[in-house]
């Protein structure tokens, strides 16, 4: 199919009136796009795309600044500031790539709840059983999510400071990916914690992610996964991270996880149960709590003070919490990170990734959350398994492992900071393997209808 078809499908797609679009896209960039679309066209038919990613048709979480166009961050407070006056580097990279971006996506404001729900623009529903029941896309790159599994996107980009790619990949059937921290430029990009936020995608298929990540670091063609990069699982030694993370899991994603297990077994991948002690210590110590939340209210401090009236009552309130952090506390959890980082790249020595659930429940409907105690216990819920690979700092992805008729779960793989390309290439490798039914753009919204 050409670029302008792929991207003609995807505008049909947003503009449905019974669809998600109004709710998933702030901003959407259709003659631009077009003019992208056939550019690249031309360039397939003259035998010289400029990358893998050339012709794909991209949307842009409302974090990133888009050259011409406001970042609003999912907020109000920020409607009125002055469109940005050049791209994010990291949608420069994806646009000189021959990547064709789309829009701008809805978010949680200011990516501050692993929910996805957002006041101020609506909140695109999660594309399992919406026909029956709405429930909500998970956050805060909700948008990103919702525009790859409905169609109107190929590939979306998005940030993550907690699990805000790998938490909606994951709720609505997506391969979601998390690389290493530091390995993306964040100019450009509204920030939540800095020590913490990260760039990444979510997609249809690991490849996609691959293509995309090689885009947005700039890799040499020694520094990519190739596509017929997939090695025998046989070879492969994944450590099952034990402790909290397999703690009170719905039964739905502990019946599917351990599917997925069994099937990786069956297929010759050793999995070794990896016991990480020092890890109890994240739940009750909440060193990762700690530092984001400081973080979040000194990038806040200044736009609270004057348009604090404008924030989600839920982020605002959450925000505040971190007037009450001192930097000693922030400093005492910052040395905890440190040493627990280290004994996690002392304990996955000899091993190619580790697996845990991705989230520890399926997506829960909306009206779960009508009582703001509920939504706080909520969103420490499905941010629990994620948040601690961000404190970690390492790289993960997450891979759908659930029967087609049932809801939306993840099974994640990661290792350390700097281990991106392995990540990549087991994730790439395990995708058929773990996926009973591999997802495709609409397979799920399809089912729902």
């Amino acid at each position: 199919m050409s670029s302008n078809d792929t991207l003609r499908r995807c505008l049909a797609a947003i503009a449905a009136t019974e669809g998600e679009g109004a709710r998933t896209f702030t901003q959407v960039y259709e003659q631009a796009a077009l003019a992208a679309a056939t550019a690249a066209d031309r360039r397939r038919e003259q035998g010289s795309p400029l990358s893998a990613i050339d012709g794909t048709v991209i949307a842009v979480k409302d974090l990133f600044d888009v050259q011409g166009h406001t970042t609003w961050a999912g907020s109000r407070a920020l409607q009125n500031t002055h469109p940005a006056s050049s791209d994010a580097p990291s949608v420069a990279r994806l646009r000189r790539a021959g990547g064709v971006i789309i829009g701008k996506t809805n978010m949680t404001e200011f990516a501050f709840s692993g929910i996805g729900l957002n006041p101020h623009f609506g909140t695109p529903a999660n594309p399992y059983g919406r026909s029956a029941l709405r429930r909500i896309p998970g956050g805060s790159s909700s948008g990103a999510a919702v525009a790859v599994s409905d169609g109107m996107a190929e590939i979306g980009l998005g940030t993550d400071t907690g699990g805000s790619v790998r938490i909606p990949a994951a709720l609505c059937g997506l391969v979601g990916w998390k690389p290493t921290a530091r390995r993306i430029s964040l100019e450009g990009v509204w920030p939540l914690a800095p020590t913490f936020d990260s760039i990444g995608v979510i997609a249809c298929s690991v490849r996609s992610c691959a293509d995309a990540d090689a885009v947005l670091t700039g890799a040499a063609a020694s520094d990519r996964i190739s596509a017929n990069e997939s090695g025998s699982a046989s070879r492969l030694r994944i450590g099952r991270l034990r402790g909290y993370v397999e703690s009170e899991l719905d039964p739905l994603v502990a019946q599917s996880y351990e599917r997925a297990l069994e099937r990786l077994a069956q297929a010759g991948v050793r999995i070794v149960e990896l016991d990480l002690p020092e890890l109890e210590q994240v739940p009750h110590q909440q060193p990762g709590v700690t530092m984001t939340t400081y973080e979040a209210f000194q990038t806040h401090a200044a736009l609270l003070d004057e348009y604090g009236e404008l924030y989600d009552p839920r982020v605002r309130s959450r925000l505040e919490l971190g007037r009450q952090i001192t930097r000693e506390q922030y400093d005492a959890a910052a040395r905890l990170r440190r040493r627990l980082q280290v004994a996690f790249g002392e304990a996955l020595q000899g091993f190619d990734a580790c697996v845990h659930p991705t989230v520890k429940m399926t997506a829960p409907p909306f009206s779960a959350f009508e009582a703001d105690p509920d939504y706080f216990t909520i969103n420490r819920a499905l941010l629990r398994n994620t948040s601690l690979m961000n404190l970690l700092d390492a790289c993960a992805l997450t891979l759908p492992c659930h029967d087609f008729s049932g809801p939306p779960v993840g099974l994640s793989l990661a290792g350390p900071g700097g281990t991106d390309l392995k990540i990549l290439s087991v994730a790439q490798t395990l995708e058929p393997i773990v996926a009973t039914t591999l997802t495709t753009n609409n397979q799920i919204a399809s089912h729902s209808r």
